[in-house]
């Protein structure tokens, strides 16, 4: 994790009740000094609005610009857009704290803030979770080794590396299996209850066309 002076705010100088504003562009020197396992290069600029007020500052971000990433799809470098608002609540203390989510203490004698690794996290939790190329930009061989790779799992020719990569595309079609066993289930229902009611047909015209018992024949004859 890097440092830079020039992200580097001496918070105990402000004034009360006064507002600072500071512009940054974080470009490839900025990323590089980082390190960071996210970004490794991007131009983005961002605005830092300070507020002191009498035991605290609220430090507002606005965060717009494009970074590299690496391609879910391809694994060629893909660029990405960012843009995000961030705030931070500073509040002087005997040593550095990270009170929470949006809330740090910092040493009081010191009284600076540093906030190029702010500024990173800032960016990178910017970044959007699918980081793809536009339709048609990908690397062709890429997308052609995953379309073999899908084929060979059983999925068709036609698939296009999108459909062989979305775990939509799978959802539908287990959608769809589930609707087809569904109708098959009735289907099968209705075959059986057609067989049994055609059974019982069956069963009542032999009864009644079918031969009777003699014995019966003969109780009919008498005359009582």
């Amino acid at each position: 994790m890097g440092t830079l002076k020039t992200y580097r705010i001496d918070l105990k100088s402000l004034l009360p009740s006064t507002t600072y504003t500071y512009e940054y562009v974080l470009g490839e020197g900025f990323f590089e000094a980082i390190d960071g396992p996210e970004v490794k290069q991007g131009t983005v600029n961002v605005a830092v609005e300070v507020i002191r007020a009498r035991s605290a500052f609220e430090l507002n971000f606005d965060i717009e610009g494009v970074v590299m990433a690496t391609c879910d799809r391809c694994l060629d470098d893909v660029e990405v857009h960012v843009e995000a608002q961030n705030r931070l609540i500073v509040t002087f203390g005997e040593a550095f704290d990270d009170a929470g989510d949006d809330h740090i203490v910092i040493d009081e004698e010191d009284g600076a803030i540093d906030l190029s690794w702010y500024l990173y996290e800032f960016v990178a939790l910017a970044m959007p979770l699918k980081r793809v190329h536009e339709q048609g930009g990908c690397n062709e061989q890429m997308v052609g080794k995953l379309r073999e790779l899908c084929v060979e799992e059983g999925s068709s020719e036609d698939e296009t590396d999108e459909d062989c990569e979305t775990d939509e595309a799978d959802e539908d079609y287990e959608a769809d299996e589930d609707y087809e066993a569904d109708d098959a289930d009735e289907d099968y229902d209705a075959d059986e209850a057609d067989e049994d009611y055609e059974v019982g047909e069956t069963d009542e015209a032999d009864d009644s066309e079918g031969v009777t018992d003699p014995r019966w024949d003969a109780l009919r004859r008498l005359k009582i």
